[in-house]
């Protein structure tokens, strides 16, 4: 049997990240996941860590938009209507988090998390030898209408308020970032502060494979087996039990097959997305992602081709594959850029862990000694991961917080 001071459970960028500050603060650390780091939730993002990020992805409440979706006529969602009833309390909660106003607060209450999110994937990034996946080049918003341009006025707003980096370009000044682009839009943002990722899922690699050079311990093992042994958690492995003085929950959109039956109910649902690489012709490499504002989709230089990224999808969890948003964007996409074949035979579906009210969860699990929870990370795990990991640590380690983890408590929820 393995002792250690604490087992995290979940091997995607939050679980790496939490592992690897809480083995700076000298605490012996295991690892669990029952495949290798970095190929789940992680792998299939669209490769921003938005530092510049404002508001979340939110609820439509423009009666024409939300016609629109439901009716099905808007790519930047779908829906299963089958998983619609289940669904149900979790969207009127998000619709309700979703209104100018609160989407201010949200904003500003992540602010700390956001602007400090680079910064402190560079601390990781540089000892793991993984500078080379990110650029720091921005990224950049287009809209294909003035009526979508004219939308972001609350957004540049704040953005102001807060200090965030942005420039506003026409057609010619976003076409001198990306001369590649076709001019299918009439203006752009350029957000400054992101890094580009180049392979989301080889960076979490390269940052567990640093938490193990550090003396970190990496074990295969089902999280569902967590449970109390006396004073400790015990999580069983195939090189048998860890028992451990604290857990730490790092399960994204499984979270819940382990918090429920220990009584923690949480309104976390899975934001269902897709990706597809597209070769891309003519020498084409984009320096920056791109955001279609009209189709809700990403466009990402990788080493696997140009990643599009669908936006959201609400079915269950494991319902199965429905790539509809694909079939809309992909033609969207080949307007904007000279785009070749796609090189999947299938989309690969990813499932965003998702709160209504689009912050996560940092912090202890309540009435569960020892136990501590990182969750519903939403559109934003990769840029969060390792601040996650700093200000969790800092909780568990008896240090002060960077910043107040009040809104991240999962008391808001239970």
């Amino acid at each position: 049997m393995a002792r250690c001071d604490v087992v995290v459970l979940g091997a995607g960028i939050i679980g790496v990240s939490v592992a690897l500050h809480l083995q700076a603060r000298g605490l012996s650390a295991v690892l669990m996941d029952h495949a290798p780091p970095g190929e789940g939730t992680s792998f299939g993002n669209a490769g921003c860590i938005e530092g510049s990020a404002l508001f979340p992805v939110a609820f439509p409440h423009d009666p024409l938009v939300l016609l629109r979706h439901a009716l099905k006529q808007a790519p930047e969602s779908n829906y299963h209507l089958a998983d619609l009833p289940a669904l149900a309390p979790w969207l009127w909660a998000y619709f309700q988090k979703s209104a100018p106003a609160a989407l201010v607060t949200t904003a500003r209450e992540l602010r700390p998390l956001l602007a400090r999110a680079r910064a402190e994937h560079h601390l990781l990034a540089e000892p793991a030898g993984a500078m080379d996946l990110l650029a720091p080049t921005g990224w950049l918003k287009l809209y294909r209408t003035p009526a979508l341009f004219a939308a972001t006025t609350a957004e540049r707003a704040l953005a102001d308020d807060l200090k965030v980096a942005y420039t506003v370009h026409d057609t010619a000044g976003a076409l001198a970032l990306e001369p590649a682009l076709r001019p299918r839009f009439t203006h752009a943002i350029h957000w400054h502060d992101c890094d580009n990722c180049s392979d989301p899922g080889g960076l979490v690699k390269a940052y567990a494979a640093l938490f193990e050079r550090r003396g970190g311990l990496l074990l295969s093992g089902d999280a569902r087996s967590l449970r109390r042994a006396g004073p400790r958690w015990r999580a069983e492995t195939a090189e048998g039990p860890v028992d451990a003085e604290e857990a730490v929950v790092c399960l994204g959109p499984w979270s819940l097959d382990l918090l429920a039956p220990l009584g923690i109910q949480l309104p976390l649902i899975s934001k269902r997305g897709y990706h597809v690489h597209l070769a891309p012709e003519q020498g084409l490499q984009l320096g920056r992602a791109v955001v279609d504002v009209a189709g809700g989709y990403a466009l990402q230089n990788t080493r696997y081709g140009i990643r599009l990224t669908t936006g959201v999808e609400f079915a269950g969890r494991d319902a199965a594959p429905t790539p509809r948003q694909v079939e809309q964007d992909i033609p969207m996409a080949r307007e904007l850029l000279p785009l070749g074949a796609v090189r999947e035979s299938e989309p690969w579906l990813g499932r965003r862990p998702a709160l209504p009210d689009s912050k996560p969860i940092i912090g202890p699990a309540p009435g569960l000694a020892g136990l501590h929870l990182a969750v519903g990370h939403g559109h934003w795990g990769l840029t969060l991961g390792p601040v996650t990991g700093l200000l969790l640590a800092q909780m568990m380690a008896g240090d002060t917080p960077f910043t107040d983890p009040k809104p991240f408590s999962a008391r808001r929820f239970l």
